[in-house]
């Protein structure tokens, strides 16, 4: 009698669920737009971006096996040598030469089958070679310098207006109301696609991180040091890409974002062309001032002439 109540309380309660779970099926797209969607790494709009997350999932893969090779051992020793079906035992077992051997060697060519891909990729993001366009890019407290080297472009980036306004304590602005809240910059930084840029990071003041994870680069900038990172975006993927600041480099370190605006060829060349000829303008007056003259002398005046006025 209490068996088959319980059984019928196990099937009520496995309908409920079931039941439940169907009404919660229409809402399965709200659940991945909230998020459940990105928990897992993205791929990116470059070609190394699509490498690390390649690499990532062939670890993930490898783990996964790892562990239900592992886990499906302990349970079925735990299920089918437990007390209860009279296992016993062996305590003269101490040592066995075959297995030792197994459970070194097997870690071993995994290992080895994982560090080949990763250290192929490794070597891929640190091969700044054969590049077609060079900037440096410096942190400071809170922002960055682009320079584009051999181009007479240099502006500084600092977090927009709207969203320095709203993040003060009082302001009484809804974030929710500012585009792009605290992810948004004065001056982007302007880039070709299909082009190879590198980035020669440092830092002015303290330890920064420049990190777009849409490019999968992340580099930190180092007073005194400078660091080498690339990139280039797929030739059918202009827009804006945005990251952060990936170190905590002091008080306002939230307020310290990266807005990449990737451009086609054309349009870069047009742009980085005004740009030269609006900063060469903006020096010219300071470099091509004439020369002030210098004051004539003062005419001597005789000291008998002088006396005589007194």
């Amino acid at each position: 009698m209490i068996r088959s109540n319980c059984a019928r309380r196990a099937a009520l309660l496995l309908a409920t669920t079931l039941a439940a779970l169907a009404l919660l099926t229409p809402a399965a797209p709200a659940r991945a737009e909230s998020g459940w969607g990105l928990l897992n790494m993205t791929q990116g709009v470059t070609d190394m971006s699509r490498k690390i997350y390649d690499l990532h999932m062939l670890i993930f893969w490898v783990c996964v096996v790892i562990g239900i090779v592992v886990f499906g051992a302990m349970i079925w020793s735990i299920v089918f040598y437990r007390k209860s079906q009279g296992a016993v035992a062996d305590t003269t077992l101490v040592h066995n030469t075959r297995v030792e051997i197994i459970w070194t060697a097997v870690p071993i060519v995994i290992l080895i089958g994982m560090a080949v891909p990763a250290a192929r990729t490794l070597v891929e993001i640190e091969d700044t070679t054969h590049t077609d366009l060079s900037i440096k890019v410096t942190g400071f407290q809170w922002g960055w310098n682009y320079d584009y080297l051999d181009q007479g472009v240099s502006f500084f980036s600092r977090l927009d207006r709207q969203s320095d306004a709203a993040r003060e304590l009082g302001s009484g602005i809804d974030p929710n109301t500012v585009p792009h809240y605290l992810l948004n910059v004065d001056h982007p930084l302007v880039v070709p696609v299909g082009t190879k840029v590198r980035l020669l990071i440092t830092g002015a003041d303290v330890i920064h991180s420049w990190w777009v994870p849409a490019f999968g680069v992340k580099k930190d900038g180092i007073p005194g040091f400078v660091n080498e990172a690339w990139f280039n975006i797929d030739p059918d993927k202009p827009g804006l890409y945005r990251g952060q600041c990936a170190e905590l480099c002091g008080r306002d370190h939230g307020f310290m974002p990266i807005v990449v605006d990737a451009r086609s060829k054309e349009d870069f060349q047009a742009w980085i062309k005004e740009q030269a000829a609006q900063q060469k303008q903006a020096s010219a007056p300071a470099g091509a001032a004439p020369t002030a003259r210098a004051p004539e002398p003062a005419r001597q005046v005789p000291v008998v002439a002088q006396a005589a006025a007194r």
